[in-house]
């Protein structure tokens, strides 16, 4: 069959590596690569911009993907009389309007009208029937969930739910459409008879979907509401309630005069009700999407005071109420940390994953303890746990920052196989989780990218963002990386018109892809001019490190680049807020204070090493080294500006010794003046026209004459070294895999022409509580290893 097809180039994009989105040029990769690998091979890199042809289905601009986060296993899909609707209406405006533009019409991206693309298209029946049928499956397939449907999954698992919740589905016993004039006309001289209006009300709730559709633009209807809002004090609460739950069926709007009648009435009997009317009209206004900050207040109140009451059920129901009102008590906390942990063994599965997101969307706080408790469960019986539940789970642990090995293990044998039947967002969740907690399983990455492609269409910009970042973080380049990183980056484009609402989100999505080494030009374009910078200053975030580290990455990594930049008093007001954050957080830290000590007694004094942030955009510290060609080391941190010129004045006497050392070096069995038994090993590199290397720098005692070397006659080569005294925050969980943003670190270093020197952690730390004399041979050894200098030339 036909199909309707166009071709668009992609986005320019930089890259260090090659990168191509045609089909044809996809890389074959059998698993991912490791960063020795990526870093010994330079050769293989180079820079630029590659576009390549993209073959994409047209979308008319009014269709939208129907997509809802809330559930990750469980679609509810349309009745067919909707898919065909929806999708008949999809054809007509296939032909009335623009195709989806991923740019601003002046865009040379920009998609021409599809009236001028297809001419004749519309006469075409066989294409017709073709494009029919395509959205028809494309609508089966759409992810179509109910948001306040599919987190109470858990409901089922008790019939108390039933006297706890407002059960939304179709009514069991439906009336006939007919039956609905009749009722409303029974309705008039009934104002102040309370039971014939409820039982009217309720009646209406009953009929078939299309009827109650109607009633919201019958005049008849309104009286009733009306009615009930004046004899609203004469109602029992059970009927005022049974009033309220019919609302949700007739999809009455959250600000209609009758339901801000209800909350009023609500609030003044709540201290008359019982808890489980109050969890139930709760539920009622869940389901009716309305605020109710002072209903919820008063129903904190009363679960406070009666807190002993509380069954596991109703305690259950309250945390998911109080996830769905976003906020949490603060005096209800540690009531709530015993009960769990009261009734840890008694819950069900779901119920586990409920009170898991009623925590996580509240913000709540939790223990350390309590979680790890929950945790423990949840691993021994994760097999026997939904996917929507466990991804709530980690939600959780993601927020308290657990890093429970159990779990993630058993995450990574169980999860693999359910990717492809996940939600789009619970699939973002589970990649989240383990970036987040720096926890790199590679079946798990790749499995999240081998399902992503086919699914990148229900990507929200936060979804796409969080992919990217994931990935980035964990530095993982999955076997599909190319289909992988352009589907997430075409979809970039798609959502382009958010980023003016959620700037975050594209920074985060540029930041992952910088990590990787990719740098779609379009994007990093958009995200550096004047107009997006000043969006990001309206942020509730702090986004000027993102803007920052951004920017610098593509000025180092992306010399073809011709597009925005950040403007340099920007860049400088951002390097003094990092550098005076460093200063009080960074360059304080023990383990580096120690090696800038040690280093300074092992080559010579403060000025041959500096502590300090080469790459600012990258926030964290190195240790600067110098090194003459030889191996020496040359000074250069003078915190006096006259320092230096001052050391070109100060001479030493001129031996015999001294002229041997100057033509032939230093003995290696010889020790420097004045140094004692520690190795120090003199600086400053000097010498004449032709090159003969001299010492200077460690002076001898009644120094007279002095030998000035001339300005301009000799510059000499130096190594520059920047070592990385490193924590465990740098590397993925009990490995020593870097993470995205300090590969990015050292990759520019290399650019930059450092010699990246590793003390990493598990070397370091332990070495910390030994001798100092194996602290200076460990650092001494680390500098002035001869493959360095090798490596440097």
């Amino acid at each position: 069959m036909a199909t309707v097809l166009m071709c668009r180039r992609l986005p320019g994009l930089s890259r260090v590596t090659a990168f191509s989105t045609t089909a044809k040029h996809k890389a074959q990769r059998g698993s991912s690569k490791s960063k020795k690998g990526k870093q010994d091979k330079p050769e293989a890199a180079k820079a630029g911009t590659e576009s390549g042809a993209t073959i994409q289905l047209l979308k008319p601009q009014d269709y939208r993907v129907l997509y809802n986060p809330a559930a990750y296993a469980r679609g509810r899909a349309g009745s067919q009389q909707q898919v065909d609707r929806e999708a008949s209406q999809a054809l007509g405006d296939m032909f009335t309007t623009q195709a989806l533009q991923t740019f601003p019409a002046d865009s040379p991206q920009a998609l021409p009208p599809v009236k001028k693309a297809l001419p004749k298209a519309k006469s075409n029946t066989l294409l017709e029937q073709t494009i029919l049928a395509m959205l028809c499956k494309e609508k089966e397939k759409q992810e179509m969930h109910n948001s306040k449907e599919d987190p109470r999954m858990f409901q089922k698992g008790r019939p108390e739910y039933r006297s706890l919740s407002c059960d939304s589905a179709e009514p069991a016993q439906t009336l006939p459409a007919e039956d609905g004039d009749s009722i409303l006309q029974g309705v008039d001289g009934c104002e102040g008879s309370p039971g014939i209006l409820t039982d009217s009300f309720l009646k209406l709730s009953r009929l078939p979907a299309e009827r109650r559709a109607a009633l919201a633009s019958d005049p008849r209807f309104s009286a009733l509401c009306h009615h009930i809002v004046t004899a609203i004090k004469l109602f029992s609460s059970p009927d005022l309630i049974q009033i309220l739950k019919a609302c949700v069926p007739l999809a009455v709007p959250a600000s209609h005069p009758l339901l801000d009648a209800c909350e009023a009435e609500f609030c003044r009997r709540a201290w008359d009700m019982g808890l489980e009317q109050l969890l139930l009209v709760a539920d009622c206004w869940r389901c009716l999407e309305r605020s109710v900050p002072s209903y919820l207040g008063i129903l904190f109140s009363f679960a406070n005071l009666h807190w002993q009451d509380l069954t596991l059920p109703q305690f259950v129901q309250l945390l998911y109420i109080i996830g769905e009102g976003r906020r949490a008590p603060a005096d209800l906390a540690q009531k709530v940390e015993s009960t769990i942990l009261k009734h840890l063994d008694a819950f069900t599965l779901e119920e586990l994953g409920a009170i898991c997101l009623g925590l996580f969307k509240s913000l709540s706080g939790i223990s350390d303890h309590v979680m790890r408790r929950i945790a423990d469960r949840v691993a021994l019986q994760m097999e026997d746990m939904s996917t929507y539940a466990l991804v709530n789970v980690l939600k959780m642990l993601r927020y308290t920052r657990m890093d429970h090995l159990p779990l993630m293990r058993e995450l990574g044998k169980v999860i693999p196989a359910r990717i492809p039947a996940t939600n789009i967002q619970g699939i973002m969740h589970i990649s989240l989780t383990y970036s987040s907690l720096h926890f790199f399983d590679e079946d798990v990455l790749a499995a999240v990218a081998a399902s992503l492609p086919s699914k990148v269409s229900y990507c929200r910009s936060k979804d796409a963002a969080k992919f990217l970042w994931s990935f980035g973080c964990l530095d993982y380049e999955p076997p599909n990386g190319e289909e992988f990183y352009s589907s997430l980056i075409k979809q970039l484009h798609v959502k382009l018109h958010e980023f003016s609402k959620f700037p975050e989100h594209l920074l985060t999505a540029l930041l992952g892809l910088a990590f990787v080494k990719r740098f779609p030009e379009e994007l990093i374009d958009f995200a550096l001019r004047e107009e997006f910078v000043q969006i990001t200053g309206r942020s509730k975030y702090e986004l000027n490190k993102d803007l920052f580290t951004l920017g610098k990455s593509v000025e180092i990594e992306c010399p073809t680049y011709r597009g925005s930049r950040l403007p340099p008093q920007l860049c400088q007001e951002f390097t003094e807020m990092v550098s005076s954050f460093a200063e009080r957080e960074i360059y304080v830290r023990p383990e580096i204070v120690e090696a800038t000590s040690l280093l300074e007694s092992v080559l010579g004094g403060p000025e041959y090493v500096k502590n300090h942030m080469i790459l600012p955009h990258t926030r964290s510290s190195d240790l600067e080294v110098r090194l003459a060609m030889d191996g020496h080391p040359i000074p250069f941190n003078f915190k006096d500006p006259m320092a230096a010129e001052k050391l070109k004045g100060v001479g030493v006497s001129l031996t015999d010794d001294l002229m041997s050392q100057l033509i032939q070096g230093r003995a290696h069995n010889q020790s420097p003046t004045g140094v004692g038994n520690e190795a120090r090993i003199p600086g400053q590199e000097q010498g004449d026209a032709a090159g003969t290397p001299c010492l200077g720098g460690a002076l001898l005692a009644g120094a007279t004459s002095q030998v000035v070397p001339k300005p301009g006659l000799w510059q000499p080569r130096e190594v520059r070294l920047a070592l990385q005294v490193s924590n465990r925050n740098h590397f993925c969980y009990g490995s020593k895999r870097l993470l995205g943003l300090h590969c990015l670190k050292r990759r520019q270093l290399r650019l930059l022409g450092y010699v990246v020197v590793e003390i990493p952690f598990w070397e370091w730390f332990p070495l910390l509580k030994r001798t100092r004399s194996e602290k200076l041979s460990y650092l001494h050894y680390k500098v002035f290893c001869p493959a360095l200098l090798t490596k440097a030339g």
